[in-house]
């Protein structure tokens, strides 16, 4: 258990991730979402980047509901840089999903763009029928946003989530 927990002292980032650096932090923001099934929302969000000096971004997110604060949504997991301009993202939904995504990330003067797209979605036999899953992330200055896709309960792939936050720490 000790291998994942974030060290109490501060370690430099593995070398191997030194390129996902800036996105170290929490960030909060406000976001929007949207699909054919349901109706459309708007939430407050507060996600965690962290490391222990392996190569790997530890990932943590969790979202409210934007009038009444009540909890909706959080995820758990991974970012992984796996060579060159490659890149993972490893998550746990507590809806009994799985998430494991791939894809490229693009670094310029503005900052990064992560696209990803999901090669592999596990689901518990209480889970909803979720059959892919994209994200595109950006980072520019201290502000991170992204947009999700979905394809779920027979809908094709579509625009579900999208938000903005800024750095918090």
């Amino acid at each position: 258990m000790t291998a994942v927990l974030e060290p109490e002292t501060a370690v430099a980032p593995h070398p191997d991730i030194a390129h996902l650096a800036p996105l170290l932090g929490t960030w909060r923001g406000r976001g929007q979402g949207e699909y054919p099934t349901i109706n459309s929302f708007e939430y407050l969000e507060e996600v965690h980047f962290g490391h222990v000096g392996r190569p790997f971004l530890t990932y943590r997110q969790r979202t409210r509901a934007a009038d009444d604060g009540r909890p909706m949504h959080s995820e758990t997991g991974y970012l992984r840089a796996i060579g060159g301009d490659r890149i993972e993202l490893i998550l746990a939904h507590p809806t009994g999903i799985t998430e494991i995504c791939e894809g490229t990330i693009v670094r310029d003067d503005e900052g990064m763009r992560i696209e990803l797209d999901s090669t592999s979605i596990g689901r518990s036999s209480t889970a909803k029928s979720v059959t892919a899953l994209g994200r595109s992330i950006t980072l520019a200055g201290d502000t991170l946003s992204y947009r999700l896709r979905m394809a779920a309960v027979e809908q094709p792939l579509q625009h579900h989530l999208a938000a903005t936050m800024q750095r918090a720490n």
